[in-house]
């Protein structure tokens, strides 16, 4: 391998590990990512070195991302990570956070046959569909294919949410996300999300970023969205872009 072309995978390598985006048509990495598809033998370099770290690379709209593998620990976050991060005690209220994270990326997917679009969710849109797939789990948890752990983890996690009320006097102050209501942990839940690019929050609207297109995706055509499917979702789901292809 010559020294020119083990120079450019390590150039897109350090980047992209670093978390940095490289894009087409972005100044600065437009050369890196027309190398990165010109070059097999950058390409097959770069694709190993992230393998072996147990990081997968994903692009969408001409862009790449990188996001940690499951179960990677270096790289991602443990549940002892995001309890810290997000100032939570118990398991289940980590595992809220999970529920809410999950039906959120689902409120973005509709089936294969449907064309609608979805530019953006908003608040009251997510405590709505939160809620109905909590009722689902507890009024009809036998109907899905969990097993026995499975079905009392998910079990745990709507009850927990049926217990909180709606919102609480500190929901009222915007730059604060209380632990004591639906509203708040939505709220946690969703400043995490921001704060990992893969949201946008514009007057109380939450839109989805690149990234977390990328990512999504790759989820489903890599992973086959198993939890998706535990919740009900069928198996011909497909992220449906702004340009509806």
């Amino acid at each position: 391998m010559e020294e020119k072309t083990l120079s450019k995978a390590m150039d897109i390598f350090s980047m992209l590990m670093s978390g940095e985006e490289i894009a087409k048509n972005r100044p600065g990495t437009s050369e890196l990512y027309q190398i990165y598809y010109a070059n097999a033998e950058v390409y097959e370099l770069v694709t190993k070195l992230l393998a072996r770290l147990n990081i997968s690379v994903y692009e969408y709209n001409e862009t790449l991302f990188v996001t940690a593998g499951e179960g990677n620990k270096v790289f991602g976050y443990t549940n002892d990570d995001l309890k810290r991060i997000l100032g939570l005690r118990r398991n289940r209220e980590l595992y809220l956070v999970y529920f809410i994270i999950y039906q959120a990326l689902l409120f973005f997917y509709t089936d294969s046959a449907a064309y609608q679009v979805k530019e953006y969710v908003r608040m009251e849109e997510l405590l709505e569909v939160i809620s109905r797939a909590a009722e689902q789990i507890v009024a009809e948890k036998d109907t899905f294919n969990h097993t026995a752990e499975e079905q009392e983890g998910f079990r745990s996690v709507a009850l927990l949410w049926h217990e909180l009320p709606l919102m609480v006097n500190e929901d009222k102050d915007r730059n604060k996300a209380s632990r004591g209501s639906r509203y708040g942990y939505v709220k946690l839940t969703m400043n995490f999300l921001q704060g990992e690019k893969l949201f946008l929050s514009v007057d109380d609207r939450f839109y989805p970023t690149d990234r977390f297109r990328a990512i999504v995706e790759g989820y489903f055509e890599d992973g086959k969205g198993r939890i998706y499917r535990l919740l009900g979702g069928t198996d011909d789901a497909q992220y449906q872009s702004d340009s509806g292809e």
